[in-house]
């Protein structure tokens, strides 16, 4: 597909730092022939064009703040249009026609968007505890889908999701966790297959909020009432009570309806460690943290720490990794995902990936060094003690005018709608990379450690 002319070579990483010795000894190569290969096809996306026959069309499902942001994205791959938008609140459907023209279809129902044969395609945002049914429906009517991470509430609704999109295996359907498009985790898989880092051992993932807004204080309209949302209809699949706005416009922090920081942000390093190591998951799951700060009525923790042993398969080494996420942090909002190995780390976020690499210092004709005592008893031997130096590091950064990995994500779906092609995040990976999160929360509730199975994706009872 096209892209806009200042987005030349978008898909190409550039060395922008590098000191001491780099090159050869270092990495087999700097611009791989993959990355080549990428620059020739973001040239050709420009030469494309699509006619108003050739549009795919799209509808949302659920227009709040990451729903709107998925379709202001999504519209901006050429060849998108969104013909339509439904919400439970009506005024987000007033405010869809607002954004996207008043000839835009809305309804509060989402099954009349999955009737109507205009659609190609439905993005999927709203709360977690509605991603499963609506997604097998969606699939069931022939669309394609961009369901929002986790994929599902519980680790009970993920075969459905799987079985359906098998069962319809023209549908496209990819999970929204955006990092698995971006050009910092392409190259730190190849980084790491070409034994930059050496054997992994350890890996290490933070996610820091600090904004009101990041803690999930979204604000409540105030013509919220049972009129103007459809409180019913969001009770569907779950307890019944009376019209209550923070349920359902600040839904993650109770646990009847979201996932949690685990489900919301521990899946992004899930998704983007799976990718990079090609694990399958791990195999045990233990989780400790607490409600430190915001003591508003929340039922989820604001602060998690999760623990998690990762076997050896054929693909990777036994490793382990720990995760955390702070919902208050002081210093500043941040989040990485960092691999440890045996002769050096990096570190990976979605536009950029630093490299550290430890040089060896030992010197290779000194006796102790190496452990052997080869001096006679009767001479002295001066050691000469060499000094540790410092990490050599190199900085891998996107080219300026990279998209980001929000569009590369909707460009890889809507890629695949067309040409038949693999999506970057299929129902099966988004199961493997959820299960973990949502067993953290598990983990977290039940006090204890959690046995999981992560080929046959079961719970392992002790």
């Amino acid at each position: 597909m096209p892209v806009n002319s200042n987005e030349n070579s978008r898909r190409n990483f550039i060395n922008k730092f590098a000191k001491g010795v780099v090159g050869a000894s270092l990495l087999p190569t700097i611009i791989t022939a993959a990355d080549r290969k990428r620059h020739i096809v973001s040239l050709s996306r420009e030469r494309e064009k699509y006619g108003p026959n050739d549009q795919i069309q799209v509808a949302l499902i659920g227009a709040g703040g990451m729903g709107t942001a998925d379709a202001n994205t999504a519209i901006t791959v050429p060849g998108v249009k969104l013909v339509a938008a439904c919400d439970l609140y009506d005024g987000r459907l007033a405010d869809a026609r607002k954004k996207w023209g008043n000839d835009i279809y809305t309804t509060r129902n989402y099954n009349e968007i999955l009737d109507r044969k205009d659609i190609d395609a439905v993005i999927i945002a709203v709360p977690d505890f509605w991603h499963k049914e609506i997604s097998v429906a969606a699939m069931n009517k022939g669309k394609s889908v961009y369901c929002e991470k986790p994929m599902v509430h519980d680790i009970s609704e993920g075969p459905a999701v799987v079985e359906a999109q098998q069962r319809n295996g023209k549908v496209v359907y990819q999970v929204g966790s955006q990092g698995m498009s971006s050009l910092g985790n392409e190259k730190a898989r190849q980084l790491l297959k070409d034994g930059a880092i050496g054997k992994l051992n350890y890996a290490e993932g933070f996610w820091a909020r600090m904004s009101p807004t990041g803690a999930w204080q979204y604000p409540i309209p105030a013509d919220a009432s049972p009129k103007t949302v459809d409180w019913d209809a969001y009770l569907k699949h779950a307890p019944k009570r009376d019209f209550d706005p923070l349920r359902f416009f600040r839904w993650r922090n109770y646990r009847d309806y979201g996932t949690g920081v685990s489900g919301d942000l521990f899946v992004h390093l899930f998704s983007s460690l799976h990718f990079v190591t090609g694990s399958l998951g791990p195999d045990k799951v233990m989780a400790t943290g607490g409600l430190r700060y915001w003591k508003d009525g929340r039922e989820v923790p604001d602060i998690m720490l999760g623990m998690f042993d990762y076997p050896e398969t054929d693909i990777h080494p036994a490793f382990n990794l720990s995760l955390r996420v702070n919902f208050v942090d002081g210093t500043g909002g941040t989040n990485y995902l960092r691999m440890v190995g045996s002769e050096g780390s990096m570190t990976v976020e979605w536009d950029k990936v630093t490299l550290y690499r430890n040089r060896n210092a030992v010197d290779a004709n000194d006796p102790l060094t190496q452990g052997k005592h080869t001096a006679d008893a009767g001479k002295s031997y001066v050691y000469d003690r060499k000094n540790m130096l410092p990490p050599e590091k190199m900085e891998y950064a996107a080219e300026e005018g990279y998209k980001g990995a929000h569009f590369d994500h909707f460009y890889n779906l809507f890629n695949a709608m067309r040409t038949g092609g693999k999506v970057a995040e299929n129902p099966l990976f988004g199961f493997r990379a959820a299960a973990p999160a949502l067993l953290c929360n598990d983990s977290y509730f039940s006090n204890k450690i959690i046995q999981w199975d992560p080929k046959n994706l079961k719970v392992v009872k002790s």
